[in-house]
C-alpha cells in the first residue's frame, strides 16, 4: 500500500454566516474553492456568546447536503418537512436538502463554549431534486475506536478497520473521521480508491504522506490529499486532532450562489424564482 500526499495547504478564513456568527472557513474560499464532492468547511469555536448567540435563522437550501458536527455546545433545528432535533456535544446531523428545504439552526445556550462544524456535500445532477432526507445522530450512536497508545477515532461515515459508521445512503459514499493522536503517535487509514479528500487540523499538528517527506498541517490549516496512493500514514510529533474527509467526486459542472448548488445558472434562477414563490419546499 502507499500513502497519499498532501499537495496543497491552505489557512482557513475568518468570516460570518448566519445572523452574524463568527467561524473560519477553511473550504469554499478562494484559496481552495471545492474538493469534488466537497464544497464547503466551516469551524466554529468561541466561549463568547456574542459570537453565536444571533445563530443561523430560517434559510433555503436546494441541490447539495448539509453536515453539522457539534463537538460543545447545543443547537437545536427546525425546517420546513416537519424535523427538529436538538444536537448537542458529540452529534451529528447530516441533512440532504434535494430539491429544496427551509431550516434554522440556533443556538440552545446563552453562554459557554459552542463549537464544531458544518460541511456542504454536492449531489449528482440526478439526485439534486430528489425529496429532502434528515439523518440525526446522537453521540451514543457514533462508534470511538480507542488504541492502546491513544489513538482516538470517531467514525461519522465510512469506516476505520472493521467499524462502519452511521451515516449511510449517500451518493458520494464519505469518508469522515475525526482523529486524535498523542504526542508520538503514528496511524493509517485506508482512503478508498478513487476518493477525493482533506484533512483539516484544528488542535496541534500533525504530519501527513508518505516515509520520505511528510507534510506538517498545523491548526487552522486545510491539507488537500493527491489522488495517488489506498491510504494515508499520519504521525504527530506534539499531539493533534483532525477531520479526516475523503469522497468519490461527482466531476459535474458546479453552479453555486448563497444557498443553492445546481449544474447551470439556468437552474439556479429557477431555485430563486420557487423559493420567491414559496414553491422551493413544496
Amino acid at each position: 500500500m502507499s500513502s497519499r500526499k498532501i499537495v496543497q495547504v491552505a489557512a482557513s478564513m475568518p468570516t460570518s454566516d448566519g445572523a452574524g456568527v463568527r467561524l473560519k472557513r477553511a473550504l469554499g474560499t478562494p484559496r481552495v474553492p471545492i474538493v469534488d464532492p466537497f464544497l464547503m468547511l466551516d469551524e466554529f469555536s468561541s466561549d463568547d456568546a456574542s459570537d453565536y448567540i444571533a445563530g443561523f435563522p430560517n434559510h433555503p437550501h436546494r441541490g447539495f447536503e448539509t453536515v453539522t458536527y457539534m463537538l460543545d455546545g447545543r443547537m437545536e433545528h427546525r425546517d420546513s418537512v416537519g424535523n427538529r432535533g436538538l444536537l448537542t456535544s458529540g452529534s451529528v446531523q447530516w441533512m440532504t436538502a434535494g430539491r429544496g428545504i427551509i431550516h434554522s439552526e440556533m443556538p440552545q445556550q446563552e453562554e459557554g463554549l459552542m463549537r464544531g462544524f458544518q460541511l456542504w456535500v454536492n449531489l449528482p445532477a440526478a439526485h439534486k431534486m430528489d425529496p429532502p432526507r434528515y439523518q440525526d445522530i446522537p453521540p451514543a450512536e457514533i462508534p470511538v475506536v480507542e488504541g492502546e497508545d491513544g489513538l482516538w477515532v470517531k467514525v461519522i461515515a465510512g469506516r476505520y478497520g472493521e467499524v462502519v459508521g452511521p451515516v449511510g445512503g449517500v451518493h458520494t459514499e464519505p469518508l469522515m473521521l475525526d482523529v486524535k493522536l498523542p504526542a508520538g503517535g503514528e496511524a493509517r487509514f485506508e482512503i478508498p480508491a478513487g476518493h477525493a479528500g482533506f484533512v483539516y487540523t484544528f488542535e496541534g499538528e500533525a504530519q501527513f504522506g508518505g516515509e520520505g517527506e511528510p507534510t506538517t498541517v498545523q491548526c487552522g490549516l486545510l491539507g488537500v490529499l493527491g489522488d495517488d496512493g489506498d491510504e494515508l500514514l499520519v504521525r504527530s510529533e506534539q499531539g493533534g486532532r483532525f477531520l479526516l474527509l475523503a469522497g468519490k467526486p461527482i466531476e459535474e459542472p458546479v453552479a453555486r450562489y448563497g444557498p443553492f448548488v445546481m449544474n447551470t445558472r439556468e437552474e439556479l434562477e429557477q431555485a430563486f424564482a420557487d423559493y420567491r414563490a414559496g414553491r422551493l419546499a413544496t
